[in-house]
C-alpha cells in the first residue's frame, strides 16, 4: 500500500476516513475467522501517524494528566508520542515478566485463559492522573485490567484513548460503564 496522507484541506471526518485507510486489514490472522487490523500500515505513514497521534491527545488537551499508561506494545509506540504531545510522562503496562523491578499485577480473561498486565509498584503515585494508551479496543478485557491496576495503585483515570474500537465487541461500552471517558477514531465492524 503506497499511501501519502496530507493533513491540510481535510475536514475531521475526511481525516477519520483517511486514517481508517492506511489500516490494513490482514483475514484469517491469528486464526481463521478473524480479520485483524495492522495498525503498522498506519504507522509507516508519517503524516498518518503524526495525525493520529494529534487527535488521539486532543480531547485530553488542557486537562490535568501526569502520565499516559501505554498498554504493550503499541501502546508503546502511541503513548510516548502521545505523552509528548502532553507534556506528561510514560508508564509502561507490559505483560507478566516483563518489568524488571517489583511489580502488581492484574488478570484479565482471554477467550481460553487467564492473563496479566502489571507495572512498576512505584510507577505512579497516589492521586496522579493517568490518561490510558492503545491502538485498538475490542472486548475491553485489556483495558479494562488496565484500568483496575492504575486505580488500585492510587491513580485515577483521566480517559482512554485508542485509534480503533472494534465496536460488535462492546469494549468501550464497557470502560465507560468504569466512569472512563473513552475515545476510538475510528471504528470497524466485526472481528
Amino acid at each position: 500500500m503506497d499511501c501519502r496522507f496530507i493533513l491540510s484541506g481535510f475536514d475531521g471526518e475526511a481525516l477519520l476516513q483517511e486514517l481508517k485507510g492506511l489500516i490494513r486489514t490482514i483475514p484469517d490472522y491469528p486464526k481463521p475467522g478473524i480479520l485483524f487490523r495492522d495498525v503498522t500500515t498506519l504507522f509507516g505513514d508519517a503524516q498518518g501517524l503524526k495525525a493520529a497521534v494529534t487527535q488521539m491527545a486532543e480531547p485530553f488537551r488542557g486537562l490535568p494528566i501526569d502520565a499516559v499508561a501505554g498498554i504493550e506494545a503499541r501502546g508503546f509506540i502511541l503513548g510516548g508520542a502521545i505523552a509528548d504531545r502532553l507534556g506528561c510522562g510514560f508508564i509502561p503496562i507490559r505483560k507478566k515478566g516483563k518489568l524488571p523491578w517489583k511489580t502488581i499485577g492484574q488478570e484479565y480473561s482471554l477467550e481460553y485463559g487467564v492473563d496479566v498486565i502489571e507495572i512498576h509498584e512505584d510507577a505512579l503515585a497516589p492521586g496522579q492522573r493517568i490518561l490510558i494508551v492503545d491502538d485498538l479496543i475490542a472486548t475491553g478485557g485489556t483495558a479494562e485490567a488496565a484500568v483496575k491496576l492504575v486505580r488500585r495503585s492510587g491513580g485515577t483515570i483521566v480517559g482512554a484513548t485508542f485509534i480503533i474500537d472494534l465496536s460488535d465487541l462492546g469494549g468501550l461500552a464497557l470502560l465507560k460503564g468504569h466512569g472512563i471517558n473513552c475515545q476510538a477514531l475510528v471504528a470497524f465492524e466485526g472481528h
